[in-house]
């Protein structure tokens, strides 16, 4: 295990009928609240007039933000920065799943810099200030609830790209699973695609070969959202798979099952946020249709062990020749998204194959801007050419 420091100060409110809290928890930190929100279904389900009674019931100024879309866009963010300024909010409320959060943040951001804070995302600028975040999570999946992360997409540029700074890390998220039972099917699948790829990512990326409590608390977080989500689909409003479900999305990606593995890397969230980039393909859509492919593609150089134990104590393969059961393992992965309707191939994901040589000369550019000097226009076409 490497040497670490672990701080992550985002308070946790999980529970049924918890929403009742976010007026009280953004009392605390300020009186002039932007409310950001996504589409009308907070509306249609009664999400909405709860936060509202609450913010109001603690006399709290709102000012509304509506109509965030799946793959938030940095022209949606400046219209909130400009609102935010108008506003004078000092405390930014976002309610909603990873793209309502990831404006909110960017939004918090440039609401209190000079310039443009697509600068941030270029790594052109510092994040030196930002207006205190909250979040009520109504889609589970990014873990940007409790992480210090933001992704945003550039529509001139066909650019999706991210910030990171302890200034964005939520004050406050309130995690009430009874918000999911309504959540269309598709997105209970991307949301535990996307989970899996978060834990995924560091499982078989990362600096520390011996890294035996890491990969233990991986492995058991992957086993119970497979469980969970397989439950989900099958019985929507059953409470204790959705409270599962929202705690272990939350724990894949806020930086603990990470600690002590050193540096990182995300190549399957590089390539797949071309797709979205390019496409509007939603994230965890793109990710099932990546994943396989970038796994097979590896199957058979220095992942090969890791894939093998992936196989065995997460998806059930029985004890085989290491390369027999990373390829079972992975075939097994790749059926079982197929089986909560998550596409695996680009063709499924309504993208051609022609498509393969613009996707790849995209996410290159990303390649370079992530510092994963491993990842060039060729590899990221063979890797592609994997799930078309």
């Amino acid at each position: 295990m490497q040497n670490f420091v672990f701080e992550n100060p985002t308070k946790i409110i999980l529970g049924k009928g918890e929403i009742s809290k976010i007026g009280v928890e953004t009392k605390r930190f300020g009186s002039r609240a932007l409310f950001i929100y996504g589409q009308e279904s907070i509306k249609r389900f009664g999400t909405y007039d709860k936060v509202i009674d609450s913010l109001k019931k603690e006399n709290l100024s709102v000012t509304e933000l509506a109509g965030v879309k799946s793959n938030p866009t940095l022209s949606f963010a400046y219209k909130g920065i400009e609102l935010a300024r108008m506003a004078g909010a000092d405390v930014i409320v976002a309610v909603g799943g990873g793209s309502v959060m990831d404006t909110a943040k960017t939004i918090a951001v440039g609401s209190k810099m000079d310039g443009d804070v697509w600068d941030c995302f270029k790594g052109k600028k510092r994040i030196t200030d930002a207006l205190p975040v909250l979040t009520v999570v109504t889609v589970s999946a990014s873990a940007s609830e409790m992480n210090r992360f933001a992704v945003i997409l550039n529509e001139k540029s066909e650019e999706k790209l991210s910030i990171y700074s302890p200034l964005i890390q939520p004050k406050t998220s309130i995690l009430d699973p009874s918000l999911l039972f309504t959540l269309p099917s598709e997105y209970s699948a991307y949301s535990a695609v996307d989970a899996i790829s978060h834990l995924l990512e560091g499982y078989f990326n990362n600096m520390e070969p011996m890294s035996h409590l890491q990969d233990r608390l991986v492995e058991g977080i992957i086993k119970t959202i497979i469980e969970s989500t397989s439950l989900i689909l099958k019985e929507p409003s059953n409470y204790n798979a959705r409270a599962d479900m929202m705690w272990c999305s939350t724990l894949s990606y806020n930086g603990l099952t990470t600690a002590g593995m050193g540096r990182i890397s995300m190549p399957v969230h590089m390539i797949a946020h071309s797709l979205s980039a390019l496409y509007d393909t939603p994230h965890g859509a793109s990710i099932s249709v990546v994943l396989p492919a970038w796994m097979e593609y590896f199957s058979k150089g220095n992942k090969t062990v890791k894939m093998a134990r992936l196989a065995r104590n997460v998806l059930g393969v029985p004890d085989k020749e290491d390369q027999t059961a990373a390829y079972v393992g992975i075939s097994r992965l790749k059926s079982w998204f197929s089986e909560i309707g998550s596409p695996t191939s680009l063709r499924e994901a309504k993208i051609g194959r022609a498509e393969i040589e613009k996707i790849a000369e995209n996410a290159s550019r990303t390649a370079v801007s992530w510092q994963l000097k491993d990842y060039n226009k060729d590899n990221i076409v063979d890797i592609l050419s994997l799930c078309a």
